[in-house]
């Protein structure tokens, strides 16, 4: 998922209705089924992913896990393994020791108070250590299937370029996404914005020249195909 995003972005005018809607139906037109780029296995090696993914990248995250989640794919082969047995497997990522840390705690918890699963309310999802808000909506979204927006940076930046859901927190995103998406787009309207900002809507240099909605979006400052 990558680093939490910083509270700062070029704040576009606000996308009127029907071009949102159009927006979300080129996504759709696009890439009907879209899917997270977590390896994960079930609810709980999902929930570890997202959470050793913060200030790391889903690649480094997926190589680092290969071998986690054939070793400890449960809250309880997880505390068989050890809090040093989690660090040998994911001390290529950043912050390391600190998740490791957080991953028994959390797998502790899951089994002590919740017979070994993961549960399916924000609330009890961000009492977990090492598991915040946006954690807890994309494992939610991803598994659970509820229409909850994780904003990461990707999210947060496109937001407030285009138009489609500005604001000046990362909450203040994620609450308008959640009020002006139509509720056929709900569902994968995370993964969309998630992939957009990836592939396309970059930070630095982002290629207006083949998104699909450059027509549409707000941004000012569209870079042309390049020669």
């Amino acid at each position: 998922m990558g680093a939490s995003p910083v509270q700062k972005a070029p704040m576009a005018a606000q996308l009127d209705y029907h071009t949102l809607r159009e927006i979300f139906s080129r996504f759709q037109a696009r890439q009907p089924e879209p899917r997270g780029e977590l390896d994960h296995t079930n609810a709980f090696t999902l929930l570890v992913a997202v959470a050793l993914s913060a200030q790391a990248t889903d690649i480094g995250v997926n190589r680092a896990t290969a071998d986690l989640f054939k070793r400890a794919d449960t809250p309880q082969k997880m505390l068989a393994l050890g809090e040093d047995g989690v660090i040998e497997h994911i001390k290529t990522i950043g912050l390391y020791r600190n998740k490791a840390r957080n991953v028994i705690k959390l797998s502790r918890i899951l089994v002590d108070e919740y017979g070994g699963q993961v549960p399916n309310s924000r609330a009890a999802l961000e009492s977990l250590p090492g598991v915040g808000r946006k954690t807890a909506n994309v494992v939610l979204n991803m598994w659970w299937k509820h229409p909850a927006q994780a904003v990461d940076t990707h999210i947060f930046r496109i937001g407030n370029r285009t138009g489609l859901a500005p604001g000046k927190t990362v909450l203040a995103v994620e609450l308008a996404l959640l009020q002006r998406t139509p509720a056929e787009f709900m569902q994968h309207a995370h993964h969309w914005l998630i992939l957009h900002g990836r592939y396309l809507c970059k930070a630095r240099k982002p290629e207006c020249w083949r998104c699909p909605v450059a027509d549409l979006c707000k941004y000012t400052e569209k870079n042309p195909t390049p020669p």
